[in-house]
């Protein structure tokens, strides 16, 4: 389900293949082999403070707000649900000034979950959940840029009064998203990791899905939206400052990010939505380095649950939503091919019956207990 919708390869396999090391046209064919999908600087393995450097800069300095943005990779398009959208209204103009995002990574069913933000900038998506955990939750944001953490700071208090809460719900840290615990999160500690285009800026996408596999608690959620490439990205074109910061030569190729993902434990990805993303770059550069490449911004969600299978495999199972999360009173979305309509029992896999009876969100569902192993179960029939 999901991915394997999207690309043809079998989600049995692991293991990231070797990849090609290509020249400087985006439509050359391989020279050699090389293996970057765990360390997408190079083949040489730089984990590269060159490039978070770069990175810090591109964000500190370089952009002062959406404007500067040399190409629409890091602009989300549509508008978030409506009652979202409630909430930014509320939300300080010189933290949305300065946000770059390709999404909008916020799951329902938030009171008083933990959330973490990785990359989280001046803050937006921070406050946005700040306000849908409520002031029981809490909401963690992570960056390694201090002057966009600078702005994210000096709005705590407008935001807490805003919202009403007797004391602030949030919390910000500088650190990379490599390395959580520098900001001493724990293993096991956090209900939902969102980032709104940044897992595509690291150097290291493997350690970052590692540590966000250490930090959610069972049955935790991974919820993020990321620019994807429809094939790998030339090494030399990784290494050009702009098209990295703008989100398109770091992109990985989507099914580099599948194989990644099972690799640290996430078996099954879901993708909710998939959109071409058109470039419009602000110069005949940019437009030449990427005409040969097509990018899609995607949201895509996984869960922290060792029951879940390389396969959907049918147990003869059905889950009924109770319809009862405020937000999606007549319906909820799982992913792009699974949508239950209050209390409808829809025939469901293993997989999917899984990430509803065993998440945060079994509360609101009904599901059958699991029988007798049928098969592969066919998705066309389920969701």
């Amino acid at each position: 389900t999901g991915w394997s919708k999207l690309e043809s390869h079998s989600t049995a396999q692991v293991r990231p293949p070797k990849q090609s090391n290509l020249t400087m046209s985006c439509c050359s064919k391989p020279s050699s082999t090389s293996n970057p999908t765990t360390d997408a600087c190079s083949a040489s393995g730089c984990r590269s403070s060159e490039i978070l450097d770069s990175v810090n800069d591109y964000y500190g300095k370089d952009l002062q707000s959406t404007e500067d943005l040399r190409t629409d990779a890091c602009k989300t398009a549509g508008a978030p649900p409506s009652y979202q959208r409630k909430i930014l209204s509320r939300i300080h103009e010189e933290v949305l000034a300065r946000y770059y995002g390709c999404g909008t990574p916020i799951p329902p069913a938030l009171p008083g979950a933990v959330v973490l933000d990785l990359g989280c900038g001046t803050g937006r998506d921070v406050y946005l959940a700040a306000a849908l955990v409520g002031e029981q939750g809490h909401a963690i944001g992570v960056d390694m840029t201090d002057e966009q953490l600078e702005i994210a700071h000096r709005h705590e208090e407008y935001h807490r009064k805003e919202f009403g809460y007797e004391r602030s719900n949030v919390q910000f840290h500088k650190c990379f998203i490599e390395d959580l615990s520098a900001a001493g999160i724990e293993d096991n500690s956090i209900d939902v990791v969102i980032s709104n285009c940044v897992v595509n800026l690291s150097p290291d996408k493997e350690k970052v899905l590692r540590e966000i596999y250490r930090v959610l608690k069972p049955g935790g959620e991974l919820y993020f939206s990321d620019v994807y490439a429809d094939r790998r990205i030339p090494e030399e074109l990784q290494k050009d400052k702009v098209l990295w910061g703008e989100c398109l030569s770091g992109a990985l190729y989507r099914g580099d990010f599948r194989r990644l993902a099972i690799a640290v434990g996430f078996q099954d990805v879901r993708v909710l939505s998939s959109n071409r993303v058109s470039v419009n770059a602000k110069s005949d550069k940019i437009a030449q380095q990427t005409a040969c490449f097509r990018f899609y911004s995607e949201l895509v969600r996984a869960f922290k649950l060792p029951s879940l299978e390389d396969r959907c495999e049918d147990y003869g199972q059905t889950a009924t939503y109770l319809g009862s999360i405020p937000e999606c009173p007549h319906a909820f979305f799982l992913d792009a091919e699974h949508v239950f309509v209050t209390d409808h029992p829809t025939r469901v896999c293993g997989n999917t019956a899984s990430m509803l009876a065993e998440t945060r969100y079994a509360k609101h569902f009904r599901v059958s207990e699991r029988g007798a192993h049928q098969g592969l179960f066919d998705c066309s029939s389920g969701g």
